[in-house]
């Protein structure tokens, strides 16, 4: 099994993967040399999940159409809260 499909498979943070792909990538490129394929591959892990989280990111902060009317229209009765 590859380190992406480990990273994949498992439940940590984002970021804790992350960082344990970069701690993987360096160590990797020391053994193998900077140029070698095992290298480049271990970055490639890194650049992966870097993409990943900044999508995740994105996608936590879309709003829905109704909060953006909200936004435009706090007093319209759809946007109303009431407290029971």
């Amino acid at each position: 099994m590859t380190f992406l499909n480990e990273v994949i498979n498992c439940k940590k943070p984002i970021e804790e993967a992350i960082f344990e792909a970069i701690v993987k990538a360096r160590t990797t490129c020391e053994e193998n040399g900077n140029s070698s394929i095992n290298c480049v591959l271990a970055w490639n892990v890194v650049e992966k999940l870097e993409v990943e989280k900044a999508y995740q990111k994105q996608v936590k902060h879309r709003k829905t159409s109704l909060e953006e009317y909200c936004e435009m229209y706090p007093d319209a009765l759809e946007c109303l809260i009431y407290d029971i």
